[in-house]
């Protein structure tokens, strides 16, 4: 069991005037059985005209915003303490043949209904054919969940290359997996795409990842990002076996868990729209993860 303090700041800068900024944001940490969030704030500045906290569909704490006042700059700022112990995983249900985690096929399942969702194609978890085929070596007849999806995990972290200026933000699973490389948001995607395509329910995940500096090299605050990985369904339980392709582990302490949904697009930390003559901006994003 580990407390993390989790700091996340993102600042944009604008050539002219902003007249309106709407947009909304997911940077509180959910409760979950395995984290407790024992504080969290978020600030935006300038001080917006609306603010509408809410839970969204998926059941992330899930803000609105909307700043009237004219502004060049506009900053959110989130601060979290929460506290995470390594989730545990009922060794039944790991090791049940993968193709009793298609909702859709067996919807008669404890849990289906609530997994199904997450076992249709997204907008980007595309279920191109090079997904459906590159999974297939992983999920073998009759193979358990648990290692096939683990399995799925090393492949995807052996065969392609982290590289951040292989994808951007708007790259799709084609493109990653043409490539062979790209990022966490990448590697999460092509994972979701090679499961759903075979109708595995699994779900993208948004949140951090806690690290350490290199031997001899103090911590650089601020130094940290946000990171993605992904929960698969086990069947017949409320329990997803969260793993991450871009560091080949399973999920434990190191993870703060802030949104989860079918893909980035539901759970982005920040996004939204302006109306603005500006010509140009700057975002800024600083994140930083420290043990308490």
């Amino acid at each position: 069991m580990t407390t993390y303090r989790v700091w996340h700041r993102t600042a944009y800068s604008y050539s002219d005037a902003v007249q309106d900024s709407i947009g909304q944001f997911h940077l509180r940490p959910r409760e979950l059985p395995w984290q407790r969030v024992s504080a969290s704030d978020v600030t935006v500045e300038p001080v917006p005209g609306d603010l509408g906290p809410r839970l969204d569909w998926f059941g992330n704490s899930s803000t609105y915003f909307h700043v009237t006042e004219p502004h060049e700059a506009l900053t959110i700022e989130a601060s979290s303490e929460v506290t995470i112990e390594t989730p545990t995983y009922d060794p039944d249900a790991l090791a049940q043949p993968w193709e009793l985690a298609r909702p859709l096929r067996h919807p008669d399942l404890a849990g289906a209904v609530e997994a199904t969702e997450f076992a249709l194609e997204s907008a980007r978890a595309e279920h191109v054919p090079a997904a459906l085929a590159y999974a297939a070596e992983s999920l073998t007849p009759g193979r358990a969940i648990g290692e096939a999806a683990t399995d799925l995990m090393h492949r995807i972290f052996r065969d392609f290359d982290y590289d951040k200026t292989a994808t951007t933000v708007t790259s799709t699973v084609a493109d990653a997996m043409g490539k062979r490389a790209g990022v966490c948001q990448d590697f999460a995607h092509v994972a979701l795409a090679c499961l759903r395509s075979h109708g595995v329910a699994a779900r993208y995940v948004s949140g951090y990842l806690a690290t350490q500096p290199p031997p001899g090299k103090e911590r650089v605050f601020g130094a940290d990002a946000s990171h993605a990985w992904l929960a698969v369904w086990l069947p017949g339980t409320d329990q997803w076996l969260a793993i991450d392709p871009t560091n080949d582990q399973w999920a434990n302490d190191r993870y703060v868990t802030v949104a989860w949904g079918r893909d980035y697009g539901d759970v982005s930390p920040v996004k939204g729209i302006i109306f603005t003559e500006a010509k140009t901006s700057t975002l800024r994003v600083q994140v930083d993860v420290a043990p308490v």
